[in-house]
């Protein structure tokens, strides 16, 4: 599953998860994007220096989700957006509701279709393309973690270990 090469790609044990999961990794983390568009859009100024810049922005996305430790409380919509994240990885071990199945996926599909109208914006320079194309993407992600929290809610109390994130 592609969920799972992500996680797996930043090696994401338990301790990572709990700092991930702090509502200040959350809103930070939403910069990733326009700080990698602005770098790659950059290569107009920079040339082949603009590399540097797009390394730098994906290294903030990695250094991210370590930078924060475990938050005092995870009873807030962020945590929770980060818990349904697990679960929907998870799925394939401790099934999910049938209501929580389709929707998630749809709403990744309009996250990619705004990747590829922000790339394409972005190889032809064209701003107004490129900002549609972030639009997509935020609209589709930040839909699909609303939906996460929903899908914590619904199953909070389906392990202990899913119920211990709660505090």
């Amino acid at each position: 599953m592609f969920a799972n090469a992500i996680a797996n790609l930043f090696h994401m044990d338990n301790q990572t998860w709990a700092g991930h999961a702090h509502p200040r990794c959350f809103w930070t983390r939403l910069t990733v994007m326009p700080l990698l568009v602005l770098a790659i859009w950059s290569r107009v100024w920079l040339g082949g220096w603009s590399l540097a810049l797009i390394a730098i922005a994906l290294l903030w996305n990695w250094v991210n989700a370590r930078l924060f430790s475990a938050p005092k409380s995870t009873n807030n919509w962020a945590s929770k957006s980060v818990f349904g994240e697990r679960l929907w990885i998870n799925r394939q071990q401790v099934p999910i509701p049938a209501r929580h199945r389709v929707f998630p996926i749809g709403l990744t599909g309009l996250s990619a279709l705004g990747a590829a109208i922000a790339c394409y914006g972005l190889w032809v320079l064209n701003l107004p393309l490129t900002l549609l194309g972030l639009l997509l993407i935020y609209i589709g992600k930040l839909w699909f973690l609303d939906r996460m929290v929903w899908l914590y809610e619904d199953m909070k109390t389906a392990t202990p270990e899913y119920a211990s994130w709660l505090y």
